[in-house]
């Protein structure tokens, strides 16, 4: 059986990108064009608690995926503070006209002006947003209830203890890297944090996004786009065939490497990679299986026999540069073996 299927087309992604609807720098006209330049076929433009469908941006190589970056912070007042936690989701729309606003509070819409904000569609509770795990349960159930996929975003930058995410419910995928973090501490790649979350029976997915708020210009060190992306395995290039991969754990995050074929045949699986210089397979134990290329050599593919007392599995490919490709976790039930 496939985990990464050799015979899906592959559709590199940025699902987390600020535009100047919030505290980008960029037109939504102008990410479209970086990211098209550098062969990415898939945006989702998540402006803080701004809804906005950027479906005129499409055409037939380029698709948007309508959506926004939501939060809940401990200050009632929604005021930032660098040393305290708080949540950052993105909701993204199953449905390309769907702009709904899920839990408004006027405090977290200081990029809309009031008239904008008294034309939002809206859903849900709009009492002040919370920072308890019962409130955030609320707000991101209401938004699967009114047609959005819940992601979990950048959780070292977050500050929030494991505690508390373990305790969220509804997120379908959570980022293993969001490179707007990652290159503020190199902390934000959430491997370690991601295998506790399977560990303890979470079925939730991984994916990456820039975060790119474009500060920056392209050829600047702190550039924070084209970084980290999803790469989303669907049957055709339609809306509806992006959301139901996204849905289904059919993608994998990347700072780089890609796969070409993840397989298990019994108990036995196989991969196949660009260039690495490591492959590991996680199962939830002290002991991943893995594989290093010789000094001076590289990895393109791997093999290995999955212990029967494998919790999941899940591949991570690491390149000489040491930028990383993960799969989702697959467990048991899932697998033939």
């Amino acid at each position: 059986m496939f985990l990464i299927s050799p015979h899906k087309k592959q559709f590199k992604a940025n699902l987390h990108c600020h535009s100047t609807f919030s505290d980008g720098k960029k037109t939504p006209q102008e990410l479209k064009e970086m990211y098209r330049k550098k062969g990415y076929s898939v945006l989702a433009i998540t402006d803080h608690d701004v809804p906005k469908n950027h479906s005129y941006l499409n055409d037939e190589n380029f698709l948007t995926i309508t959506g926004y970056e939501g939060y809940v912070r401990p200050d009632p007042s929604a005021k930032f503070d660098v040393y305290a936690p708080e949540i950052h989701v993105n909701f993204f729309a199953r449905q390309p006209d769907n702009e709904t606003m899920i839990c408004y509070d006027p405090a977290y819409c200081q990029f809309m002006k009031k008239e904008e904000q008294a034309k939002l569609v809206r859903a849900g509770s709009e009492r002040p947003r919370e920072y308890t795990h019962a409130y955030v349960n609320e707000y991101i159930q209401t938004a699967r209830d009114n047609g959005y996929l819940v992601a979990y975003n950048h959780p070292y930058w977050s500050m929030e203890k494991e505690e508390d995410i373990l305790a969220y419910e509804g997120c379908f995928s959570i980022e293993m890297c969001n490179y707007g973090s990652y290159l503020m501490s190199r902390l934000e790649y959430n491997g370690a944090l991601y295998d506790k979350l399977l560990v303890a029976g979470k079925r939730i997915f991984c994916h990456a996004g820039d975060d790119n708020h474009n500060f920056f210009p392209e050829d600047h060190p702190r550039c924070d786009s084209f970084g980290a992306y999803t790469m989303l395995l669907a049957e055709d290039f339609t809306y509806e065939a992006m959301i139901h991969a996204m849905e289904t754990g059919e993608m994998y995050s990347s700072m780089g490497p890609r796969f070409h074929e993840v397989s298990m045949e019994g108990n036995r699986i196989h991969i196949e990679c660009s260039e690495v210089g490591s492959i590991y397979v996680f199962t939830g134990s002290k002991r991943p299986c893995r594989i290093h290329a010789a000094q001076g050599e590289v990895l393109t593919s791997a093999d290995f026999e999955i212990d029967d007392r494998a919790r999941y599995v899940r591949v991570s490919v690491v390149d000489a540069y040491g930028n990383a490709a993960d799969t989702r976790g697959f467990f048991r039930d899932e697998l033939e073996f």
